[in-house]
This record gives structure tokens, C-alpha cells and sequence, in this order.
């Protein structure tokens, strides 16, 4: 699935530039960290889009934190979490 279309399967705007992270093979906490440093080098209208092997828990408290929206869906090869300033 490309990042184009699995971005049609989250609430995230669509209309944005977007950059991925793919965090499948990082062990912990790097997909964390990863994500929080890609997203402060990021223009505010970018959205990231996250491929995990599964949901980011401890990544959403902080998202809430810092005033991102974020929506996560599962495909059958992986976890896409669409993150962005609302």
C-alpha cells in the first residue's frame, strides 16, 4: 500500500506534503524518539506517516502533550499512524 493511499484510511489531511518514518525494524524506544525528532525538524503543514509493527502507546501521551493529532489504522503489513498539526 502506498503512503498516498493508506493516508485516504486515517482522518489526516490529505491536501498536506507528507514525510514517512518507517520504524518497523527500530527497537525500543527509538520509533519514539525517531518520530518526536523527525517531527520538530518538520514544517507545520507536513503530516508524518509512522509504519510500525504495532500501535505507538507511548507515543500518543506525548503527541497529546505537544498539540498534534494523530489517527493509527492497522493494514495487513503494518501499523500507519498519521500524525499533524490540526
Amino acid at each position: 500500500m502506498s503512503t498516498d493511499e493508506a493516508l485516504t484510511h486515517t482522518s489526516a489531511p490529505t491536501n498536506r506534503p507528507h514525510e514517512t518514518l518507517d520504524a518497523r525494524d527500530l527497537p525500543p524506544p527509538e520509533p519514539l524518539t525517531k518520530t518526536l525528532e523527525t517531527l520538530a525538524d518538520l514544517d507545520h503543514r507536513t503530516v508524518l506517516v509512522q509504519f510500525n509493527d504495532r500501535a505507538p502507546q507511548h507515543l500518543y501521551p506525548k503527541l497529546d502533550d505537544r498539540g498534534y493529532a494523530y489517527d493509527t489504522v492497522e493494514t495487513d503489513e503494518c501499523v500507519l499512524t498519521a500524525i499533524w498539526r490540526p
